[in-house]
């Protein structure tokens, strides 16, 4: 079916976007990390988490490299190939290092959340005032919500979930120091100012191709658009957010600790969506509206990475030695509850997905 959403390939959507609209997009997104990078580096030395100001920073140092790797990686053939080769690597070590500090912090607050909500605790204040972790749509009728636990189980499970809390506080929390320190050491690294003197140069001048300036940018990004569509074909759409997935559950209750085999597909689009995003980004210069369709979808295929992860990390806490069998049992139940959140993250993007692809006349 014909997408409703932003062609690139619409010859109607206005002036051609060149190789010198991706110029100014891919400047602007250099200053806004040399902005960044100023504003962490008088705010960043702090502990773990730091000052509100800290954590925008970073924020926005992770924002400006993916899109500029991203936009590398999509425009790839109208830039000089061997900077931006020796430079993509890069972007993404960076990326991934300022990354994991956020992710084991959002990765402990919703674990907390959902075994405060589990064992039928009042909710968090910082849950009521909206700062907490963000809740997914509910699941699709008859998929068993999270978190409706049988009476009878709920008294062992609060027996078991001050503990679990616990131990979940203690691993996360120590993996979090620790990403923050391997961030600062990186940011102090020869090899990262290595990266930021080529950002700070991309800042003033881009290194196009000779032929790039008068080049139209939309059949690269529909090819990006293209990977995408593929990508989504071969999800099991049909059965998103089914509460019987027994291929699920047979992997679920697998002693083995590698990532769910289930999820590598949808993180795959999730990436492959982000690449297009920034591609319509880079036509547009990095101005007009968002398109919310593609973001609410982004959305949920965000939720569905963090529930995984969360998912991968009270099972992991549940592997450790000598536990309490209450404490395990929280950490078993925790688990279920959080690839129930997958099932239905996969069931929200499939929504929001189905209304992109409507037909048009």
């Amino acid at each position: 079916m014909a997408q409703q959403h932003l062609d690139p390939t619409d010859s109607t959507a206005g002036p051609s976007p060149t190789g010198d609209a991706l110029a100014g997009y891919l400047r602007d997104q250099a200053t806004e990390f040399l902005r960044a990078l100023r504003l962490h580096r008088e705010t960043g030395g702090g502990p773990p988490g730091g000052s509100e100001e800290s954590v925008d920073a970073a924020r926005a140092l992770r924002r400006s490299v993916r899109r500029i790797s991203g936009s590398l990686h999509t425009f790839r053939t109208l830039l000089d190939s061997d900077w931006s080769e020796s430079l993509r690597p890069e972007l993404a070590w960076l990326s991934g290092t300022l990354t994991m500090e956020h992710a084991y912090g959002a990765r402990l607050e919703r674990l907390l959340l959902a075994l405060h909500r589990l064992s039928g605790a009042t909710v968090f204040p910082a849950q009521a005032a909206g700062t907490g972790a963000e809740r997914l749509p509910a699941a699709p009728a008859g998929a068993g919500p999270s978190g409706q636990v049988p009476a009878l189980e709920r008294a062992q499970l609060t027996v078991g979930a001050a503990k679990a809390g616990a131990l979940l506080e203690r691993q996360l929390t120590l993996a979090r120091t620790r990403a923050h320190s391997t961030a600062l050491q990186a940011l102090g690294s020869s090899r990262f100012h290595a990266v930021a003197d080529k950002i700070a140069v991309l800042a003033s001048e881009v290194p196009l191709t000779p032929t790039a300036p008068g080049t139209d940018l939309r059949p690269l990004a529909a090819a990006a658009e293209e990977r995408l569509d593929d990508a989504v074909a071969a999800l099991p759409l049909v059965v998103a957010g089914s509460p019987y997935n027994a291929e699920a559950l047979i992997h679920g209750l697998s002693p083995d600790p590698a990532p769910h085999p289930q999820d590598a597909p949808w993180h795959q689009v999730r990436l492959l969506l982000r690449l297009h995003r920034y591609a319509l980004e880079a036509q547009k210069g990095g101005t007009g509206p968002v398109d919310v369709r593609l973001l609410t979808a982004g959305q949920a295929l965000d939720r569905h990475r963090d529930a995984s992860e969360a998912a991968a990390a009270a099972a992991s806490a549940a592997r450790t030695p000598r536990i309490a069998p209450a404490t395990a049992y929280a950490l078993g139940v925790l688990h279920a509850d959080q690839r129930h959140e997958v099932e239905a993250a996969r069931f929200a993007f499939q929504q929001a997905w189905q209304k992109q692809t409507v037909g048009t006349p």
